[in-house]
């Protein structure tokens, strides 16, 4: 797939000329010539239900999305990630998370070696330091139990564990306060430590090299927090655990190293929930309900590896995706959970999609001539209904949106989520049927003035995703749907998705300015005039 792109392709020309027959048909009649629509485009997998009947796609669609798909070599690429293959090739790892959630016992091989024994291992290593936090055997350096639990990470060692400590709460220890720290702005770390008891508190730092800036900042805070109350160097020990790979610098930190949680190269940071970077979760929800989550994301796993593409839960999505994204140009999609503990979901996935395939640049390293990802938004319902859903149901952009919801959930009684689920339907029926001026004109009492403004144009596509409850393997499966929808996508646009380059330049740039920013001298700088003149007045701000 290399040297082919996916224009050059003729299935993606055949889909070009589909979308000029296809683009005006409108949602309304293709639900009144079509009444087993609804059944056609729904489809189960692993505790989700998927209904797509409101997207503006035909069966011809569909099956020309996965002629595209196959004509991509999509089966071969989803074997060669399952296998251990080397497919982030910019720094020649393979991309195994799926391996972290391997509930099925079958050995997973990187270079001739199975990774199954070690991944095992630290989950074990795991289980046996959540249980002695939970139960209190874990003292800290004046013999108190631990009560308070601080994350100190940053990207997807803090975005994972935070979104799914919010989206599991109902799930949690409430004796146990569990707090995430990530911005270097120093402010995040006072607001979350102000009400703590060092003596009961215990930080894990998360940072595969232990050199991550960011995080390395904050454990310096959380560190000079701890021996301010502490007062012996040795209580470090007691108060500290680290998820890294670096054995030299966590016990330099003062950390012993067998409080050191290991995970892989070939773990990449916003697939890491999994790891031992969910550690903080563990802690939270108890090692039962996390293999519970575990296996919610292993049986996604399984349906997306062997299902074929027309009944493939990620691969549908994925496809629609593409469909919208690279023939009718949509920009953007929304998120919209109906589930206030889901509120971080669209943040996450923020990461998870934006940085995986925000990419200009294909496999061969030539600029892409087509769209590749797009702007990841959205807020939970029903708050989002009263912010932004003016500008999806009568805007001049189209905008695609993924509704997620849940037959009952944790901490909801049964006449409060009627009242969220009715709105949950109201607006994937609005969104697609819309509101017309024969309508208006029938119902009366409308001027001919208010007439147009009151207009819904109808025909803004939508999926819904139902589940159950919003249990730890359906939170699983839910986050497995998307991150195999990502890798589909970053196939179809033949990019690699597991890469992240964008991330260093700024970072590069910032170690060049904070000597400067911080030198008692007057240095000579060297940026452009803009930059200049904005770190000039910064100096001049905080050095009168």
């Amino acid at each position: 797939m290399k040297n082919v792109t996916p224009i050059g392709l003729k299935e993606w020309t055949a889909l070009e000329a589909l979308y000029e027959q296809e683009q005006a048909l409108h949602l309304r009649d293709l639900f009144r010539l079509d009444y087993s629509r609804a059944d056609r485009f729904t489809l189960q997998a692993a505790g989700l239900c998927l209904d797509y009947s409101k997207n503006r796609i035909s069966m011809e669609t569909m099956e020309k999305l996965f002629a595209l798909a196959k004509a991509c070599k999509l089966r071969q690429a989803i074997a060669d990630m399952f296998s251990g293959q080397p497919i982030n090739e910019t720094e020649g790892r393979p991309v195994l998370h799926v391996a972290l959630r391997n509930m099925s016992g079958d050995p997973i091989m990187v270079n001739n070696c199975d990774v199954m024994p070690e991944v095992q291992a630290v989950l074990a290593k795991m289980k046996l330091f959540a249980v002695d936090i939970r139960d209190g055997t874990w003292r800290g350096y004046s013999g108190m139990p631990i009560r308070n639990v601080v994350n100190i990470g940053i990207g997807g060692s803090h975005l994972g564990p935070a979104m799914a400590y919010d989206a599991l709460k109902p799930y949690t220890d409430r004796n146990l306060v569990v707090r995430f720290v990530s911005n270097v702005d120093e402010s995040d770390f006072r607001e979350q430590t102000w009400d703590l008891n060092p003596a009961e508190t215990l930080f894990i730092v998360a940072s595969k090299t232990f050199t991550t800036e960011e995080t390395m900042a904050n454990a310096g805070l959380a560190r000079a927090w701890s021996l301010e109350a502490l007062r012996d160097e040795k209580s470090i020990a007691r108060h500290f655990v680290a998820v890294s790979t670096n054995a030299k610098a966590v016990a330099e930190f003062g950390i012993d190293p067998a409080n050191m949680f290991e995970f892989w190269e070939w773990v990449g940071g916003r697939y890491s929930l999994c790891s031992a970077i969910g550690l903080p979760l563990m802690v939270a929800i108890g090692p039962e309900r996390f293999m519970e989550m575990l296996g919610g994301f292993h049986s996604m796993d399984c349906h997306f590896a062997s299902e074929p593409f027309d009944r493939n839960m990620p691969v549908i999505l994925a496809m629609l995706g593409i469909w919208y994204n690279n023939f009718f140009g949509a920009q953007s999609y929304a998120v919209l959970p109906y589930s206030q503990n889901l509120a971080s979901f669209p943040a996450y996935l923020q990461q998870l999609d934006m940085e995986s395939n925000g990419k200009s640049v294909d496999k061969r390293g030539a600029k892409t001539a087509w769209q590749t990802g797009p702007v990841v938004w959205g807020a939970p319902g029903t708050n989002g209904q009263h912010a932004f859903y003016q500008l999806i149901h009568q805007g001049t952009k189209l905008i695609p949106a993924d509704f997620i919801g849940f037959h009952r959930l944790p901490m909801s009684g049964v006449a409060q989520h009627d009242k969220l689920m009715a709105n949950f339907f109201a607006q994937t029926e609005a969104l697609a049927f819309g509101l017309t001026l024969a309508d208006l004109s029938a119902g009366g009492g409308v001027s001919e003035y208010v007439m147009p403004h009151r207009v819904f144009e109808g025909n803004r596509p939508s999926n819904t995703i139902v589940a159950d409850n919003l249990t730890p393997a359906v939170f699983g499966a839910l986050i497995a749907l998307y991150e195999h929808k990502v890798f589909v996508q970053g196939v179809i646009w033949n990019i690699f998705s597991f890469d992240q380059w964008g991330v260093q330049l700024g970072k590069l740039l910032a170690k060049k300015i904070l000597p400067e920013l911080q030198s008692e001298k007057d240095v000579e700088l060297r940026h452009d005039s803009s930059t200049n003149n904005l770190m000039t007045a910064y100096r001049r701000a905080r050095r009168p």
